[in-house]
């Protein structure tokens, strides 16, 4: 991608991060991973996390010869697994240090048939949005000891989202870009309201949304839409993700905003970042289009009260 003769903003802009934790959701590659080596930069600790413990050491293992000084190390997490996020957060508590930054950023994206996750949500909601509603939930009190700042990613895809409150798990009509939408506008939905609340409690934490705009990141491969004898998989590894890829900016360049959110002096609770060309696809981060849904407070009180009760995980006194 070209750049303008405009300054091009850089992790070097950041507040470091020395001694502090941060957690990062996905972060085997793509934009996670570029999350990790942006923050491991600015002196963070360093807590890699995915489903795949093969993925997670290479990750690692790359963490290092990215950046020689980092301090990382890799733990197991299915954000399509209630059971699997509850072990991770009490593997966490038990070590009883604070949490500062988290980054929720793990996705999936367009299975071409309807897929559930191990409790039986809708893969794509139940992993992108309860997912990280859950874990963020349960690790609450080390978050708070932590007075963390919570960065979670949405997309441009929710700008068209909705919500059908009564077949959020897509048991009556599937669609693989409706409900991406619909599980991206939830995570925007949720760290406004999360904000919210933390304010009104108030918790000692900072919530905060960002989204990369056109990264060529690798969530067209890496999710469930990988699938070899799929007409749809095909036409996404032959067709649309090399299109995709030639018209986007890097994936470093799309963690740009997602960093900004984390660790940018002049990021603020309850904002939501992403590049800031005309049409939010490319460029320097700074403050992004909220979608009109995810403005609408009643939305989510409902989709909060939702969660919970989906998920079981309550977001009580500390």
């Amino acid at each position: 991608m070209k750049h303008s003769s405009k300054k091009i903003w850089s992790v070097n802009e950041l507040n470091r991060l020395d001694g502090k934790t941060a957690i990062i959701t996905g972060a085997t590659s793509g934009l996670g991973f570029e999350i990790a080596c942006g923050l491991a930069t600015c002196g963070a600790n360093i807590i890699l996390t995915g489903r795949n413990n093969d993925k997670g050491y290479q990750a690692l293992d790359h963490l290092y010869r990215r950046v020689p000084s980092a301090r990382a190390l890799f733990e197991n997490l299915d954000l399509a697994s209630l059971s699997s996020i509850a072990s991770f957060a009490h593997k966490l508590k038990e070590r009883n240090k604070p949490i500062h930054l988290l980054a929720n950023n793990a996705g999936l994206f367009g299975p071409p048939h309807r897929l559930e996750t191990e409790d039986g949500f809708e893969i794509q909601f139940g992993t992108n949005h309860l997912g990280h509603f859950a874990l963020t939930g349960r690790l609450l009190p080390l978050l708070a000891s932590g007075n963390a700042t919570i960065m979670t990613v949405s997309s441009l895809a929710a700008l068209k989202g909705q919500l059908p409150f009564g077949d959020l798990n897509a048991r009556h009509y599937y669609s693989a870009r409706a409900r991406y939408r619909q599980s991206k506008l939830a995570n925007l939905l949720f760290s406004l309201e999360l904000n919210r609340r933390a304010q009104k409690a108030p918790w000692p934490i900072h919530s905060r949304a960002a989204h990369p705009g056109w990264a060529a990141s690798n969530i067209f491969s890496n999710n469930t839409l990988n699938q070899k004898k799929s007409v749809s998989g095909l036409l996404i590894k032959h067709l649309v993700k090399p299109v995709f890829n030639h018209m986007s900016q890097t994936v470093e360049e799309g963690a740009w905003p997602l960093l900004y959110s984390l660790a940018s002096p002049y990021a603020e609770d309850g904002e939501y970042y992403g590049p800031q060309d005309k049409k939010e696809r490319l460029g320097n981060p700074g403050l992004a289009q909220v979608p009109i849904l995810a403005q609408d407070q009643k939305i989510a009180k409902r989709l909060w009260n939702i969660s919970e009760n989906m998920t079981g995980v309550k977001y009580g006194l500390l």
